[in-house]
């Protein structure tokens, strides 16, 4: 591993964001965000349902399983890291970084240093694991859904390669 950072943000409409911040919001603001095709947030009816994950350019949009305070780990590798083998649910998808800069980011708060990682401009792999977990300090004790730390390991990727999920987990998975 090459570095990593844990947080705890609050994950408001049940997500939180990784994604290179000023990229994507370049890419909204050049017409991306205007496409009437293009669902928000990347959420597909598949997206919802299957993979647990959007995707936009330059953004992944995690679904969380509560809309709480949620854990987070982001970890950046030379190569794929082995499989986390406690993780109920896995997937995989690419992720550019222009800029060299991915951030974990909740979706009403802005980006935090310590939620950032400083990385060598171009494409990743991603995977977001979801590990059954305690619930972080002041967590909302009454709020609907499991807890889970979200593992977010990303390494260079010489080529661009479809989402797939490595382990699918049990349906329905929120709320």
């Amino acid at each position: 591993m090459i570095a990593a950072r844990h947080g705890v943000l609050f994950a408001e409409y049940g997500q939180f964001y990784v994604q290179d911040v000023d990229a994507h919001d370049r890419a909204m603001r050049g017409g991306a965000a205007m496409d009437p095709d293009r669902p928000a947030g990347g959420w597909t009816e598949d997206a919802v349902q299957l993979h647990r994950i959007g995707l936009e350019p330059h953004s992944i949009s995690v679904g969380t399983a509560r809309e709480d305070l949620v854990e987070t780990v982001l970890a950046v590798h030379t190569s794929p890291p082995q499989l986390t083998i406690n993780a109920e649910h896995v997937v995989e998808a690419d992720l550019d970084v222009p800029t060299g800069y991915v951030s974990i980011v909740g979706c009403t708060q802005p980006p935090q240093p310590e939620h950032a990682l400083t990385v060598t401009p171009g494409r990743y792999r991603a995977r977001v694991c979801y590990i059954p977990s305690v619930p972080p300090a002041d967590s909302d004790p009454d709020a609907p859904g499991d807890h889970f730390s979200y593992q977010i390991d990303i390494w260079p990727a010489s080529e661009s390669s479809a989402l797939a999920i490595v382990s699918q987990g049990p349906s329905p998975w929120a709320g």
